[in-house]
C-alpha cells in the first residue's frame, strides 16, 4: 500500500465518520461499533 492510497482510505473513512455525526447524529458509528463487538465475541467463541 503507497502512501498515497493510505492517505485517500483515511481520509475517506474520516469523512463517513464526520457525516455520520453531522446527519445522523452518530448513530450509524454506534451500530457498527456495537456489531463489531458481537462479532467479536462471536469469534472468540469459535476460537
Amino acid at each position: 500500500m503507497t502512501n498515497r492510497l493510505a492517505l485517500i482510505l483515511f481520509l475517506l473513512i474520516v469523512g463517513c465518520i464526520v457525516a455520520d455525526f453531522t446527519l445522523n447524529d452518530g448513530d450509524a458509528t454506534l451500530f457498527l461499533g456495537k456489531e463489531m463487538f458481537e462479532f467479536l465475541d462471536w469469534i472468540a467463541f469459535w476460537r
